[in-house]
């Protein structure tokens, strides 16, 4: 089987494949004819469409034609088939194509054949993602939640394939698991398979026509050009967040935790005022009702925002406003529960980026020391993340023995 074979036999015209994949349509049929490769940031994605491993996309590209027709492809159930990671990306494909069939049928036609979902199959799911959130945010371990969010999307899916009617209710959840997702890959430092949920979860929510659940899974795909110090390119995505924010509920603590990283972005470019403008913007969340959030794809209820504050004066250098206002965070997330240990491990980590800064090993390795224990004890990549930039700070301090032993013991840190 060939690689137009096997598309066919997915039912994708070259259209569709080229769309899901982000190329033009003349470059599948290169592909097809044998004329060029993908590109290796494209073959991820076109073995994931194909729902074939990167091995077996290997022997579709470049066994000779007349092999191909005759030998086949070797099935994914045998090779990485136990590897959660493929198994919850073919789900989110799976999953995309079929919320975008369900968008272009007649409402006149679909709405005949909604009584199942009518019954309450769409609550069902959104009480179960509800509860997804709050194990996630429980979970010392971010991964463990892994496996429950996979079969969740496989249940859902089902549900979306079943559906010929009001599909926007299953739309909806589906968005809000697929940020679910993205926050699980992103703890584990998978930044692409991160950016992949956020953009499913925003596309899902343009399809529902959901403009508060789409801003956010836009806030959430920033966050990924924001970590790895694009700050422009987040700043860009931002401001389309906030533009959807105005058009969704009010009542809503959207727009202000658009605010809030906007104010990340600021600080990372140096604009200090700007920073500040967005960081009272995101304080106003203080004004609102117990209602402006749902506990899963909107949390930001300004609980975090000394830890914000703090987090952004030490980006922009302002150091004496940031010890301030990151002890009073620190005490804050002694009181937490839950989710403390990730908060807790960042705030400790900007504690002891200050202390580098000042050149003040004490205050490096207290603070240090303390953020690596709760990096060990949760398994959190972000965590472990934060970390491994501080050990940027510690050119100045190289030669302090008990820094230098800090260093090794956050190189040792497993990021996933």
């Amino acid at each position: 089987m060939g690689l137009a074979e096997r598309r066919k036999a997915l039912g994708y015209s070259q259209e569709k494949l080229a769309e899901l994949l982000g190329v033009d349509r003349t470059t599948v049929g290169r592909w097809e004819s044998g004329r060029t490769k993908p590109q290796p940031p494209q073959r991820r994605g076109l073995a994931i469409a194909l729902e074939v491993t990167l091995a077996e996309l290997d022997a579709l590209l470049t066994q000779p034609r007349a092999s191909q027709e005759t030998t086949g492809h070797q099935s994914s159930d045998h090779r990485g088939a136990g590897d959660p990671d493929e198994m919850i990306r073919r789900e989110f494909l799976r999953i995309l194509t079929v919320s975008g069939a369900l968008t272009a049928l007649p409402l006149e036609e679909a709405e005949a054949l909604a009584d199942g979902v009518r019954r309450g199959a769409p609550a069902d799911f959104a009480r179960m993602n509800s509860h997804l959130w709050q194990v996630y945010q429980l979970a010392r371990s971010k991964g463990s939640v892994h496996p429950v969010v996979r079969d969740q999307l496989s249940t859902l899916n089902e549900a979306l394939a079943d559906t010929r009617g009001n599909s926007r209710p299953l739309l909806n959840a589906a968005a809000d698991l697929f940020q679910l997702a993205g926050e699980v890959a992103f703890d584990a430092n998978r930044y692409s398979d991160a950016a992949a949920s956020y953009s499913l979860a925003a596309s899902v929510s343009k399809d529902a026509l959901a403009f508060d659940p789409w801003a956010c899974a836009l806030v959430r795909h920033a966050y990924v050009d924001v970590y790895e110090h694009r700050y422009e390119q987040a700043a860009q995505i931002l401001g389309a967040a906030a533009r959807l924010a105005r058009r969704g509920d009010r009542s809503l603590a959207t727009r202000h935790w658009v605010a809030a990283v906007q104010a990340e972005a600021y600080a990372g470019m140096g604009d200090l005022a700007s920073c500040e403008r967005a960081l009272d913007e995101a304080e106003r969340v203080l004004e609102l009702g117990t209602e402006s959030t749902n506990g899963g794809w909107l949390r930001f209820d300004g609980t975090r925002l000394a830890e914000e504050r703090g987090a952004r004066y030490v980006q922009l250098g302002r150091l004496d406003l940031a010890e301030e206002t990151l002890k009073q965070a620190l005490a804050q997330t002694a009181l937490a529960s839950g989710q403390s240990y990730r908060r807790r491990g960042a705030v400790l980590a900007d504690l002891a980026a200050v202390g580098a800064k000042r050149r003040d090993p004490e205050q490096v390795v207290a603070y240090g020391r303390e953020a690596v224990r709760l990096a060990q004890a949760s398994s959190s990549g972000y965590v472990a993340r934060r970390l491994q930039a501080l050990c940027d700070e510690f050119s100045a301090l190289s030669r302090d023995r008990r820094v230098a032993e800090l260093g090794a013991e956050i190189a040792a840190l497993s990021t996933p």
